[in-house]
């Protein structure tokens, strides 16, 4: 079955203080991408999108993406190209939801769509890919994370937490931000509103895996948005709530796909050397 790659690029990397798209760890200098593209290769996926920045075009290619371009069906969208209606003053694009809606005209098969600045584990694609290939017509995917395994040690972070039914079909995403552990025995998480956890809740890292016709549902769903945010400076189309609108619609569903990999990430800069640590451990530098 044909399938295909969105890696969302086009983050600034503000509390990283840089481009986190072109960090590299080990002696083999790998970029979270190179990860990312050697376990969907192994997956059968032939065909990978970058969404980026034009001003970041340059360094993107040359350290990051362009080694591909010879092995991969590797295509380019420009996110701040696709301006879809934005307000006078703002230059800002709309989101991830955005993000994944500006490929449309690259994307006519099913597909999976991750950050690019993300460790997700080969676990994860394969368990992706194998939903692609026997998923229903209108039905998605999500991988889920235990939250435990989704943390910094270098500050807090943001995390949608899924809500399910006993079939693990997912009923809900909402977004909790300042998380962070407080106790180890037992594991207690906080979120900056004070919500508490586990830390077996699954969380959602934004990856996804789609059938081919939820570019169109998606599309449906931004239109909605715009409807009540079309004049504003800072409103956002995140993935997951456009997700979880199309659920509450009935327009789509969408399974969470458990999975035991531990999360890697350079939310900042101070979380390099664990992460170093954790892929020479691993074997994948």
């Amino acid at each position: 079955m044909e399938k295909s790659i969105i890696v969302m690029a086009a983050g600034m990397g503000s509390r990283f203080g840089g481009l986190k798209q072109t960090a590299k760890f080990g002696p083999s200098k790998k970029a979270m991408i190179d990860f990312a593209l050697e376990d969907a290769k192994a997956c059968g996926i032939g065909k990978a999108v970058f969404v980026i920045r034009s001003d970041i075009e340059k360094v993107f290619r040359s350290d990051v993406s362009g080694k591909y371009e010879n092995t991969l069906d590797v295509r380019y969208v420009f996110q701040d190209k696709k301006n879809y209606r934005l307000p006078e003053g703002r230059t800002k694009p709309w989101g991830t939801g955005h993000a994944v809606l500006a490929c449309a005209g690259e994307i006519s098969e099913s597909f999976l769509a991750i950050n690019a600045d993300d460790y997700y584990g080969r676990g994860a694609y394969e368990l992706a890919s194998a939903f692609l290939d026997s998923a229903l017509p209108a039905q998605s995917a999500l991988a889920g994370y235990l939250l435990e395994n989704t943390l910094s040690k270098n500050g807090t972070v943001s995390r949608g937490i899924c809500s399910h039914d006993e079939n693990m079909m997912l009923t809900g995403v909402r977004e909790f931000s300042g998380l962070r552990k407080v106790s180890d025995s037992p594991i207690k998480i906080e979120s900056s509103d004070g919500s508490s956890f586990s830390g077996k809740e699954f969380a959602s890292l934004n990856f996804w895996a789609f059938p081919k016709g939820f570019m169109d549902m998606l599309g449906g769903e931004f239109d909605r948005f715009l409807s009540a945010n079309s004049k504003s400076q800072t409103a956002e189309f995140y993935l997951p709530a456009a997700v979880d609108a199309a659920i509450r619609a009935k327009q789509t569903s969408a399974k969470i796909l458990p999975t035991a990999e531990r999360w890697q990430g350079v939310t900042y800069k101070e979380d390099i050397p664990e992460v170093e640590n954790f892929l020479r451990q691993n074997g994948r530098i």
